[in-house]
């Protein structure tokens, strides 16, 4: 039988020059001259095989959650990837289970490396090209994104690059302030200038403080003919409630369960009428076993799933999906390069240059999720958060 023999988590920090914060801290935007630093974590899982599945992602509270369930996967067989996902994802009952994508992405990995074969086949592959939408920082006051001409030339520049969707991230609505007239203005900008050649969305990121900012902004999706609308409100974007009463006033279909884990709260959602689109992603959603559920669950229904985010796992999964539309490359700027950590050797990007001539990406071909790791740059960047499991932790 093939075993689990370790795992190493490693957390690390990379740079992303020409970018801060807003006001409020928490919101990437371009800032010339500031340079923030970011942490992922990198994990591996070994095996009696010489073969070690990998991923390089995750935030920190998935990370702690490693804590719990990793001695629990030491020692068992990396292919019984249901068991595992179905036992971590009851032991993590009582938190947001956004410790199982990680893991769970890597045990794929492995899996494809076993099998000498890329995820997607494992999964059953419908396409290797994947139509990319452009996804944006959010609106900043720094000579970028300032304005909402600003958002429909970098619109009109995308779809020059071979785009065919486009995504905005406003400025908020927070403060009592009337960014709310600025999003609106920016939506009907960006329609007027590219509307009739690329789809486009409108993602606030949950920042709208009223039912009336929401409404604003969705009806002018609605006037600029918008593919869609995500988290428009201050709830995190987890009421069922609230997205369909704002959708019995919008034409505009609504994007909602990005932030609502859970498979069974997310056909909760879909089922209650409170949302459109479904949202997955591999590393919020219990790695590819978890977002693939949630595939199937859309499609179920009749509807379509739309991944969260770039990366290779996503290109795994969309490569697997009929119902799925397009590949969220994220988060890009004119003046900025985007949020993609420098740990990939080979040709591996998620830069604006990535897409093709008919603005598609690749699907990554070579075994697992097809993509080799800069293992020198994340030791030589690592922060000193460094955790192994294996048998000595019995």
């Amino acid at each position: 039988m093939v075993e689990i023999t370790s795992i190493e988590s490693t957390e690390f920090a990379y740079p992303l020059p020409e970018v801060g914060t807003d006001r409020h801290g928490f919101n990437l935007v371009y800032e010339p001259g500031t340079t923030t630093e970011r942490k992922l974590f990198a994990i591996e899982i070994h095996t009696d095989t010489g073969i070690s599945g990998q991923y390089v992602g995750g935030n920190s509270p998935a990370a702690a959650q490693y804590n719990i369930v990793a001695d629990y996967l030491v020692g068992k067989n990396p292919l019984h990837r249901e068991k595992h996902w179905s036992e971590v994802k009851r032991a993590l009952r009582k938190y947001d289970r956004m410790g199982i994508g990680p893991i769970d992405i890597a045990l794929w990995d492995f899996a494809g490396k076993y099998h000498d074969a890329p995820i997607h086949e494992l999964l059953g592959t419908y396409r290797t090209s994947i139509p990319a939408y452009a996804s944006t920082y959010h609106g900043d006051e720094n000579g970028g994104l300032d304005s909402p001409e600003a958002f429909a030339s970098f619109a009109e520049s995308c779809l020059d690059r071979g785009f065919g969707g486009f995504k905005l991230h406003g400025w908020g609505g927070g403060d009592g302030s009337r960014d709310v007239d600025r999003e609106a203005a920016a939506v009907r900008a960006v329609g007027e200038r590219v509307g009739d050649e690329m789809d486009l969305m409108m993602d606030p990121a949950c920042e709208y403080e009223t039912f009336g900012d929401a409404l604003q902004v969705g009806r002018a999706c609605d006037d600029a003919g918008f593919f869609w609308y995500e988290d428009p409100y201050r709830d995190g974007g987890v009421s069922q409630h609230s997205h369909t009463k704002l959708g019995e006033h919008l034409d505009t279909p609504l994007l909602q369960t990005e932030h609502v884990r859970g498979l069974e709260p997310k056909t909760d959602f879909v089922a209650s009428g409170a949302t459109d689109f479904v949202r997955a992603d591999p590393e919020y959603d219990g790695g590819i076993t978890g977002a693939m559920k949630t595939a199937r669950m859309a499609e179920s229904f009749g509807l379509d799933v739309e991944f969260h985010a770039p990366g290779p796992a996503q290109r795994h999964c969309i490569a697997a999906c009929r119902n799925t539309n397009y590949y969220e490359l994220a988060l890009v700027h004119p003046d900025c390069q985007n949020t993609q950590p420098p740990v990939y050797d080979g040709d591996y990007s998620d830069l604006l240059d990535t897409v093709d001539d008919d603005g598609c990406v690749d699907v990554p071909d070579g075994p697992g999720l097809g993509v080799e790791y800069d293992w020198d740059y994340i030791e030589a960047n690592a922060t000193g958060s460094r955790h192994v499991y294996d048998d000595s932790n019995n």
